[in-house]
């Protein structure tokens, strides 16, 4: 069964059940409040007639005072204790005959259901004793016709009926408009996954009206999974490609030199010496780019980070020593306060700053300062150099793999373009922030922003 048809019948039928409870309650509330309203009249005229009766001399005629209070369709008695019927006055020779008078010592009120000459019909009957003083010494018994209560009884139920046939015809045509208009977008998300399925290709819904509620938030989320899935097809392309073209010229060397000594075999040592050299350095660089390239990877796939405390000062001194042993290079570590903690990943943020102090070292040759600060939320690393810059249109796009300022990959600085790259990418997994500025023929800051817990 479709969720549209389900919904369609489950709504009719709330509905229904709804309306047939307040069918019910208005009925009987409407036999109640009618009753009542005529038990009302009849135990007034009860009272009434036992004054009149208290004021009557011994001469005096009853049944004729009895007479002035009938109503049409209505008998009046005056019973003793011993329930004999004492007087009687009646204008309805049948309804006398088929009620039976019973002596009350208390105020009483009932009905009955007699068979009129065309249908049935109710008999409202009250019972109100007489007292002299504090006896009792009979009591008045009235009974009277309801005339037409069952006939407005029919009546109602009539139109309760066809109301309820109404609302469940109104119901049956709302729940469908209803149900088509909630699953108008999940029908078009279906039609989209289907045509998603055929084609390979992603692609948004259309959303049509702005309505704000739980459908509008689900075809804007799906449209955004397909959005990130694009995005994701996008960079998958574009990292293909980029890598391709990055291992496109070390193999061209490799294969080249290859072929050379093929062809020409080790008679000239200069030249033999020189492909070796080049095949191991292109070998070399391949295989630095494919670690690259895992480790990047790998960080595409990692969600969490190992935190424990760790002191970036001590962590900056250990890495700064090492490199300046390694490349003979002036490095200056500053910072205002020892120690500096905060829970990181050691191995992130060690690479992190390998990553910044390397392309310092590529593309400058004077000092290179590092700088740790902190800010309220987060603790600033900045490493600043002197060198060849970046100019300002290279800005925006230094982030992207294997981008690099030198546009015809020269080579004349080593790199795979990955670096910052890998470097975003952490800074992403800290939910923190990575900002460059740099001036052309000055020299590069690169600050990072990670926020930092204070123990």
């Amino acid at each position: 069964m479709r969720i549209t048809t389900k919904i369609n019948l489950l709504t009719t039928a709330w509905m229904l059940c709804i309306l047939i409870l307040v069918n019910i309650a208005v009925y009987f509330s409407f036999t109640k409040f009618t009753t009542n309203m005529e038990e009302v009249e009849l135990f007034q005229k009860a009272e009434d007639l036992i004054k009149v009766i208290d004021s009557l001399d011994a001469s005096s005629n009853i049944n004729e005072k009895l007479g002035d209070f009938l109503t049409p369709h209505s008998y009046i008695r005056i019973i003793d204790p011993n329930n004999n019927v004492l007087h009687e006055k009646t204008n309805d020779i049948l309804l006398s005959k088929t009620i039976q008078g019973k002596y009350a010592e208390t105020k009483q009120a009932q009905t009955h259901l007699i068979s009129a000459e065309q249908d049935e019909e109710q008999v409202l009957i009250v019972r109100v004793p007489i007292k002299e003083g504090n006896q009792i010494t009979g009591s008045i018994e009235i009974g009277e016709r309801l005339l037409g209560f069952e006939t407005d009884k029919d009546i109602l139920r009539a139109i309760l009926g066809l109301c309820t046939l109404l609302a469940a015809i109104f119901s049956l045509l709302g729940g469908k408009w209803l149900s088509n208009m909630i699953m108008k977008p999940i029908s078009s998300m279906i039609k989209t996954m289907e045509e998603i399925e055929k084609s390979g290709v992603p692609k948004p819904i259309a959303i049509q009206n702005q309505t704000k509620d739980e459908l509008h938030t689900m075809a804007r989320t799906f449209n955004q999974m397909i959005h990130r899935l694009q995005e994701n097809m996008e960079k998958q392309k574009q990292f293909v490609s980029d890598a391709s073209h990055e291992l496109k010229t070390p193999l061209t060397i490799i294969m080249n030199y290859a072929d050379f000594l093929r062809r020409h075999g080790l008679d000239n040592q200069d030249m033999t010496d020189e492909a070796i050299n080049a095949i191991t350095s292109e070998a070399t660089r391949m295989q630095k780019m494919t670690q690259t390239l895992l480790d990047l990877a790998t960080l595409e796939n990692e969600i969490s980070l190992e935190l424990k405390e760790l002191n970036l000062v001590s962590l900056c001194q250990s890495v700064l020593n090492q490199l300046k042993q390694v490349y003979s290079r002036e490095i200056s570590l500053h910072y205002k306060e020892d120690p500096i903690v905060i829970l990181a990943d050691e191995l992130k943020i060690k690479q992190l700053i390998i990553i910044l102090l390397d392309n310092a070292m590529k593309y400058s040759k004077d000092q290179i300062d590092v700088f740790i600060e902190k800010d309220p939320q987060h603790v600033i690393i900045c490493v600043k150099d002197y060198g060849i810059g970046i100019p300002k249109g290279e800005l925006n796009n230094i982030f992207e793999r294997f981008y690099r300022v030198d546009k015809a990959r020269t080579r004349r600085t080593e790199g795979s373009g990955l670096g910052l790259s890998i470097a975003n990418r952490i800074m992403k997994l800290y939910k923190g922030e990575i900002k460059i500025t740099s001036k052309e023929g000055t020299g590069t800051t690169v600050e990072l922003y990670i926020p930092f817990s204070k123990t």
